[in-house]
């Protein structure tokens, strides 16, 4: 039986994911020892350095993100993104992610939604050394209205290039049904989601389409 209750394929990608992250963090030998070669214990041996280094490495970013988009559980990528967003920046995170959504493949684009809703967590000064200097930070680290909009752009941009049903019902678990949420240069591509989500078989999604015409009302 797979590990994690997933296939054979994403429990070994997330487990080299988590490895390369506590190679990183100088642990993978002390995890090994103890717990083998399982990804979800490599996942927890690796939250708690994460959370209290003042800072990271610019090398751990980018497997940080691959950990995150390739953790299975969506109650659990959070280790991942939370400490990339203190010491990297909410803003590079989203990117990041965005970037997931717009080249990756379905299982990362699944990854990469599964990741967004965290990478909205809140910062706080007593929860990470990374926060700043003294309790201190930059705003520039964190400001993703721009990054936001391209999550919304590319969602739909997906919803309109994917034949995969699932994977439409997942970009869709982030696009707001409210007009108001989408910038002026989006309400055109927002307009084509709709007439395609109006006419769409599945209920779902034109339950969501529903939705916004009742907000427009």
């Amino acid at each position: 039986m797979a590990e994690d209750g997933q296939s054979d394929m994403e429990p070994r990608s997330f487990l080299m994911c988590a490895t390369e992250v506590a190679r990183l963090l100088g642990v993978e030998d002390a995890v090994v020892k103890t717990y083998g070669r399982h990804a979800r214990r490599f996942a927890v041996a690796v939250r708690k350095p994460l959370l209290e280094r003042a800072s990271l490495p610019e090398e751990l970013f980018a497997p940080l993100m691959a950990a995150a988009v390739y953790d299975p559980d969506p109650s659990f990528c959070r280790w991942f993104v939370e400490p990339a967003v203190y010491a990297f920046g909410r803003r590079r995170v989203m990117a990041a992610l965005v970037d997931y959504l717009r080249i990756g493949t379905d299982a990362e684009r699944a990854g990469a939604v599964r990741a967004w809703y965290s990478a909205h967590v809140p910062l706080r000064a007593e929860r990470s050394p990374a926060y700043g200097p003294g309790g201190i930070r930059d705003p520039a680290l964190d400001e993703s209205r721009d990054i936001k909009d391209a999550w919304l752009e590319t969602s739909m941009r997906v919803f309109a290039e994917t034949t995969d049903l699932r994977m439409r019902h997942r970009v869709l678990l982030f696009l707001p049904a409210s007009r108001t949420a989408y910038p002026p240069r989006l309400h055109q591509l927002l307009e084509s989601t709709l007439a395609s989500a109006r006419a769409h078989h599945d209920k779902h999604i034109r339950r969501w389409a529903a939705a916004a015409h009742r907000d427009e009302d």
